[in-house]
């Protein structure tokens, strides 16, 4: 049973923020710590800032051999089997280090010359040259680190979505950046059938981390080595029969062998192919679509047709007002979603004097929405819901216009169920652009038929010709 089955949140994964785990069993999942590059936001930026911290302590400790220091460190990585997220095959058994394994990894570090040399300088640099640590540790070590932030991301995803949360909650282990140490608290979390239950964006998560050591030798390291076997024209080199020099990748292994400790020999030996890795890995792996996410067909791909009935189905009135705003809301981050992530009701502005129906972070790195990250203010996406039966005016666009700032980004969507002058609205909004206060694309209920079209037309998902050919009407 699922999280949203068992809290009848009558959503779906398309339309939830989080990954919707199984309350009993792991899923393989792993949270990619360079996912948080593309994070545009404080929770973004603290998990990023933790992460760091936490290392550098712990490479301070291996390098002035501080023994106890390092143990602590690592015998505080709990197994974070709250997130329902790993390899274990039946129940929530969790892979954290814990004490058993602490002395381990410590001496693993200690050993490596790729620490000591200075070639790991991140958490994602242990997964290329460390013995033992893989996607699963690395993925366990963050959970660990950003506890804090996952706890927090969860109590406000329990606000959102009508989780029920249970009072004072043993936290486990927190990172404390301040000095540089473990501490734990009492916390507010929801509970599952095998106890408390961490809820993870799916933004953070993947099947494989970004950096992959199969993937670095063999197209940064066997590149290196080859072209150091042709320039010296050693023996590895075969000569074919239109007369082209070649050195094959089984010929590289044969003579150099695979494993990390030929990574660490290598690499320190070429460090120019760590440098272009480093280079090429800037940002992360992209993240998983609703396709690469579908563990079950009818639970993880989007029913369109029900997105759009919840929205067209609705009377128009305050009657409907607040089932119109959360309709809207599952519907836009189904075909928004990775682009948009982490939908906000009723965000407070101004010291709680203004409100935002829906702020959306803008994650996006490609498509339309990263084209308008690149020319426009947009870390955020602003979204009123008008659920009106008559024409909205210059009140309904100055009111979501008055919600941008050069902070928060001047770009949104204003909802609504019907135009009675489309060239009137578009005038209206594009009066907004020209006065330089923002850039709003007002759609009705035909433009999210429109956009539930292009969302099942490959290449189109990510590109919205709607959304582009309006915007441009703004400014052009």
């Amino acid at each position: 049973m699922r999280v949203s089955e068992y809290f009848n949140l009558n959503k779906t994964q398309p339309s939830l923020d989080f990954v919707d785990v199984d309350v009993e069993n792991d899923v393989r999942l792993f949270i990619d710590p360079r996912a948080f590059i593309t994070i545009p936001s404080d929770w973004g930026n603290e998990c990023i800032a933790l992460i760091r911290d936490y290392f550098s302590v712990l490479l301070r400790a291996i390098r002035e051999n501080n023994k106890s220091t390092g143990l602590y460190l690592l015998a505080n990585l709990k197994e974070p089997k709250e997130t329902g997220l790993g390899l274990s095959v039946q129940g929530r058994k969790g892979r954290g280090v814990g004490f058993e394994r602490s002395e381990d990894l410590w001496e693993a570090l200690c050993r490596s010359e790729a620490v000591q040399s200075g070639l790991v300088e991140d958490l994602e640099d242990t997964a290329l040259m460390i013995e033992g640590i893989g996607p699963d540790m690395i993925s366990d070590i963050t959970t660990n680190v950003i506890r804090e932030p996952l706890i927090e991301y969860t109590q406000a995803v329990c606000q959102v979505y009508g989780i029920p949360i249970q009072q004072d909650i043993p936290s486990g282990p927190l990172w404390n950046p301040r000095d540089h140490s473990w501490i734990s608290n009492f916390v507010h979390l929801p509970s599952g059938e095998q106890g408390k239950l961490i809820l993870v964006p799916k933004i953070i998560i993947r099947y494989n981390m970004t950096y992959d050591p199969d993937e670095y030798y063999r197209y940064y390291l066997l590149e290196e080595l080859r072209n150091e076997e042709l320039s010296s024209n050693s023996g590895l080199v075969e000569i074919l029969k239109n007369g082209t020099r070649r050195v094959t990748k089984k010929a590289l292994i044969g003579k150099y062998g695979t494993g990390k400790a030929v990574l660490v020999e290598q690499t320190l030996s070429h460090p120019d192919a760590l440098r272009r890795y480093h280079s090429d890995k800037r940002l992360p792996n992209h993240p998983l679509s609703h396709i690469e996410l579908m563990r079950d067909p009818e639970k993880d791909i989007p029913n369109w047709d029900q997105l759009l009935r919840n929205v067209l189905n609705l009377n128009p009135g305050t009657g409907d007002a607040d089932n119109y705003e959360k309709a809207i809301e599952s519907l836009l981050y189904a075909l928004f979603y990775p682009a948009l992530v982490n939908p906000e009701s009723q965000h407070k502005i101004h010291e709680g004097r203004k409100r935002i129906d829906i702020t959306f972070t803008n994650t996006a790195n490609e498509g339309f929405f990263k084209w308008l990250s690149q020319h426009y203010r947009s870390p955020y996406i602003f979204v009123e819901c008008k659920n009106y039966g008559r024409e909205i005016g210059n009140p309904e666009i100055d009111q979501l216009s008055g919600r941008f700032s050069p902070l928060r980004g001047q770009c949104g969507i204003l909802a609504c169920r019907s135009f009675e002058n489309n060239n009137l609205v578009l005038k209206r909004c594009r009066d907004t652009a020209i006065d330089q206060r923002g850039y709003i694309i007002a759609l009705e209920d035909s433009d999210l038929v429109t956009l539930v079209e292009q969302a099942r037309r490959p290449g189109q998902d990510i590109e919205f010709p709607l959304l582009r050919e309006r915007f441009e009407r703004l400014i052009m």
